[in-house]
C-alpha cells in the first residue's frame, strides 16, 4: 500500500492532472445532477463536456453563499439521500444555513486532509489529540476527530467548554496536540495560569491545529510563549467541506493547500477577475472529487494570495497566505476600506496591550464611528488614569498613522471582554 503522504511531495504536474481529472467528473457531475448548475452553465455559455484544460475553469460561472442559502436543504446535493451519510450546516446567524452533505468517499477525503496536519506538525501514531472544538452541526468537532483518527492518534473528544475539566485531561492525559480555536487555546492557556498552573512545564503539547477564525501573529506568538508549542493555521469552511482544505506547516509560512481535492483561483473581489501569484485577492474554490455536495468556483469571500515559489519543508501543494480577512467583515470607515487584521496589526506594535479586543460600530451625529476595545496586560497599572489616557491617544495615533482613518481606541481592563469556547466575536455592530 503507497504512503499516504506521498501526494504531498509529487511533481505538481501530476497534480495538476489530478486536478484537470477531477475537474472534468466534477464539472459533468454538477450539470447532470443538480439543477442549479445546469442552468448557471447553460446561462454562462459554459459546456462541462467541452473541457479540456485548467484555464477552462475561469470560463465556469461563480457560485455564492446566497445560491448554497437559495437551494437549502437539498438542492445543492448530487446524489440520493440515501448515499449521505453525514449532514454539517453553516451557523445561519447571517441568514439561511448553508448545507454540506458527505458520502462514505467524502468523509474519508475530510479525514485524510485534516490528518495532514497533524503529520506536518510530526504528530501521528503514539501522539494524544485533544478535540476542543465543538462537536455537532459546526463541521470544526468532528473533522478535527475524523482527521486525528486517520493520522493514528489517540482522540479525546471533549468538545468545546468546561475549561478547567480540559486543563486537568490535558495535564493527566498526556495530551500532545490540542485542536480548538485560537481564541479558545488562549482562554484555555489564561485559565490554567489562573489556576496556579504553568502551561509550559505542566503540559506536554507539542502543537496546535487552530482554526474557524482569523488570529495575528502576535496571539500566535503568546499562545506558543505560555503553552510551549507550535501553533498550526487551519482553513476550511463547510461549503467546500470543513477544516482542511489548507494546513500550515512548521515553517509557518503559509498554508498548503489540498491540490489534489481543491483547485484554487484568487480573484477581484470588485470585477472577478483573475490575478497572478503573489496578489491579495478574494479566494475561490472548486471541489474537484466530493460526490455529494461538490462545488464550482465558489466564492469564499476570504482575502488571501496564492503564494509564489516553493515551500522549504519540501512538500509541492501550494500555498495560500494567512488570511487577511474577509469582503463581509471589511470596515468602510469614512470611505476607507479596512479589515480587523489591519487594525491587529497596529495592536501588535504595542506591549501594554493583550490580544483581546472587541471593534465596536456605533453611530454619532449621522457618522459612522469605529470603536476599538483593547484589553490592557494584567500586569499593566490599568488604575493609573493619566498613563492610560497616554496610550489610548498614543495608539489612536498609530491607527491614524497606519490606516488613514480615525479610530477611537478605549483601553479596558483585563478579562472584561466575553471569551467564547468557539469562535471569537470580533465586530459588534451596535448601530
Amino acid at each position: 500500500m503507497s504512503n499516504p503522504q506521498d501526494i504531498l511531495r509529487a511533481p505538481h504536474e501530476r497534480i495538476e492532472q489530478i486536478q484537470l481529472e477531477g475537474f472534468k467528473k466534477t464539472a459533468v457531475n454538477c450539470y447532470e445532477n443538480i439543477p442549479f448548475y445546469k442552468k448557471s452553465f447553460d446561462d454562462a455559455g459554459f459546456n462541462p463536456y467541452a473541457i479540456t484544460s485548467l484555464a477552462d475553469v475561469a470560463k465556469a460561472p461563480f457560485v455564492t453563499k446566497q445560491d448554497l442559502r437559495d437551494a437549502y436543504p437539498y438542492g445543492m446535493f448530487a446524489v440520493p439521500l440515501d448515499q449521505v451519510r453525514e449532514i454539517h450546516m453553516s451557523s445561519g446567524t447571517t441568514g439561511v444555513a448553508t448545507v454540506g452533505g458527505y458520502t462514505k468517499h467524502d468523509l474519508d477525503i475530510w479525514a485524510d486532509c485534516f490528518a495532514r496536519g497533524l503529520w506536518y506538525a510530526g504528530c501521528g501514531k503514539g501522539d494524544v489529540v485533544q478535540v476542543a472544538y465543538g462537536y455537532g452541526l459546526f463541521t470544526g468537532g468532528l473533522g478535527a476527530h475524523y482527521g486525528s483518527m486517520r493520522s493514528g492518534a489517540t482522540v479525546i473528544p471533549t468538545s468545546a467548554g468546561s475549561t478547567e475539566r480540559q486543563i486537568r485531561i490535558m495535564r493527566e492525559m498526556g495530551t500532545t496536540a490540542l485542536c480548538c480555536t485560537p481564541s479558545y487555546a488562549m482562554h484555555i492557556a489564561d485559565t490554567a495560569i489562573d489556576m496556579g498552573l504553568d502551561p509550559a512545564k505542566d503540559f506536554t503539547l507539542k502543537c496546535g491545529i487552530h482554526g474557524a477564525e482569523a488570529f495575528s501573529d502576535n496571539l500566535r506568538a503568546e499562545l506558543e510563549r505560555k503553552l510551549d508549542y507550535k501553533v498550526l493555521d487551519i482553513y476550511g469552511l463547510t461549503e467546500t467541506m470543513g477544516p482542511g482544505v489548507a494546513i500550515e506547516c512548521l515553517e509557518q509560512n503559509g498554508l498548503h493547500l489540498a491540490e489534489d481535492h481543491f483547485y484554487a483561483e484568487i480573484i477581484d473581489p470588485k470585477t472577478g477577475e483573475l490575478l497572478p501569484d503573489g496578489e491579495w485577492g478574494e479566494l475561490v474554490l472548486t471541489s474537484i472529487d466530493r460526490e455529494a455536495c461538490p462545488v464550482v468556483r465558489y466564492r469564499t469571500r476570504d482575502i488571501t494570495r496564492i503564494m509564489p515559489g516553493a515551500c522549504a519543508c519540501g512538500r509541492t501543494h501550494r500555498r495560500i497566505d494567512r488570511l487577511h480577512g474577509r469582503t463581509d467583515d471589511m470596515l468602510i470607515i469614512r470611505g476607507v476600506n479596512v479589515f480587523p487584521s489591519q487594525i491587529e496589526d497596529v495592536m501588535e506594535t504595542f506591549p501594554e496591550v493583550a490580544s483581546w479586543y472587541r471593534i465596536e460600530l456605533t453611530r454619532r451625529n449621522g457618522l459612522d464611528v469605529v470603536t476599538l476595545k483593547a484589553e490592557v496586560n494584567p500586569d499593566y497599572a490599568f488604575d493609573e488614569i493619566a498613563a492610560i489616557e497616554r496610550l489610548q491617544k498614543r495608539m489612536k495615533g498609530a491607527m491614524k498613522s497606519a490606516l488613514s482613518v480615525n479610530i477611537d481606541v478605549k483601553i479596558v481592563e483585563p478579562k472584561s471582554i466575553e471569551r467564547s469556547t468557539g469562535k471569537a466575536k470580533r465586530i459588534v455592530d451596535l448601530r
